[in-house]
């Protein structure tokens, strides 16, 4: 119903946007609109969230054709802040108060502050054709392996 092109016309917008971009993943970012926000200039998640274009439940019943082998299709998806971090794949993995986020709010908007100020400032010495180069060669290289 024209999800893929809606989807394909956001990736191609936010490439050509002339300001910097951030985004925080702070729950759960899944589906197409993962894909969309994976352009952001920095793009950094809260400790526990998870990131990926399909949920487990999803994903284990496509591959699978059953959905209650999602906890295997989660640790296939690699879909953890650490994961993501190590195959650079995210910017930033952004600390939660013990317990979780929603546990000390004051700490996490505190801590959400600061580490978007650094990220902003960090953007903000390149001039935008920089920010424009660097987010298309941070598009470009996903998909890259080692053998």
């Amino acid at each position: 119903r024209g999800q893929s092109e809606s989807i394909a016309s956001s990736i191609l917008n936010f490439l050509k946007v002339k300001i910097p971009t951030i985004s925080v993943i702070i729950g759960e970012g899944g589906s197409g609109g993962a894909l969309a926000i994976g352009i952001a200039d920095k793009l950094c998640m809260l400790e526990h969230s998870i990131y990926s274009v399909i949920s487990p439940e999803g994903c284990a019943s496509i591959l699978w054709k059953d959905a209650k082998k999602a906890a295997q299709a989660a640790e296939a998806l690699c879909i953890t802040s650490s994961k993501l971090l190590d195959f650079k794949l995210i910017d930033l993995i952004i600390p939660e108060p013990l317990g979780g986020a929603h546990r000390d709010l004051v700490a996490m908007s505190s801590s959400l502050k600061i580490n978007i100020l650094n990220m902003f400032n960090e953007l903000s010495q390149l001039t935008i054709d920089q920010i424009i180069h660097k987010r298309r060669e941070k598009l470009e290289s996903y998909g890259e392996y080692e053998f």
